[in-house]
This record gives structure tokens, C-alpha cells and sequence, in this order.
């Protein structure tokens, strides 16, 4: 049975890196983006999304299994969060980006 618990174990670890792939993801989109594109968008302030992305995704990163600190599924979620919000919901509505070229 030690099979199951070591595919469980890599289980939990892809699950655990694939959302912190996703929050680092967000985080970066969000922290490229002009400021002015968030207030054209009607959204809350780009200082306000970088900084809740950066705590999650350090959350989420200390919610990794080898990180010993034992926060879990349960951190591993709530950093997801804010992460999910921002892609799907602020992040459509900003203005595309234009090459400066008319």
C-alpha cells in the first residue's frame, strides 16, 4: 500500500504547483498591466491587485508540500482565490495593450 500513499503524495504535489503556477501567473499578468488600465476598466486599483496576488502567491507557495509549514489544502485554496477572480473576471475587461503604433 505504500504505492498509493507515494501517488497520493504526487497527486497532492502537481495540485498544490499547478495553482501555484496559476497565482504566479496572475501575479505577473497583473503586475505588467498600466495602471491606468485598471481605472479604464472600472476595477479596483492596480497597487490593490498586485499586492493581494503577491500574499496569495506567497501563501501559496508556503502551501507547498515541501514547504513543512503545513498549510494544506486549505491554504492551497484560499490562495487560488483571488487568482481565479483576477483571470476571469478583471483581467478580460482590461484594455488590450497596444504596440504604440497607429
Amino acid at each position: 500500500m505504500a504505492w498509493l500513499a507515494n501517488l497520493q503524495f504526487l497527486l497532492y504535489w502537481v495540485l498544490a504547483l499547478s495553482l501555484f503556477a496559476v497565482e504566479a501567473w496572475a501575479l505577473l499578468d497583473a503586475a505588467g498591466r498600466p495602471a491606468g488600465a485598471f481605472l479604464a476598466a472600472f476595477k479596483r486599483t492596480k497597487t490593490f491587485w498586485v499586492a493581494l496576488l503577491a500574499v496569495m502567491a506567497v501563501l501559496g507557495f508556503l502551501s507547498l508540500p515541501i514547504s513543512g509549514l503545513g498549510l494544506g489544502t486549505f491554504g492551497m485554496m484560499l490562495a487560488v482565490v483571488p487568482a481565479g477572480i483576477y483571470l476571469t473576471d478583471v483581467r478580460p475587461n482590461l484594455p488590450r495593450r497596444t504596440s504604440g503604433r497607429q
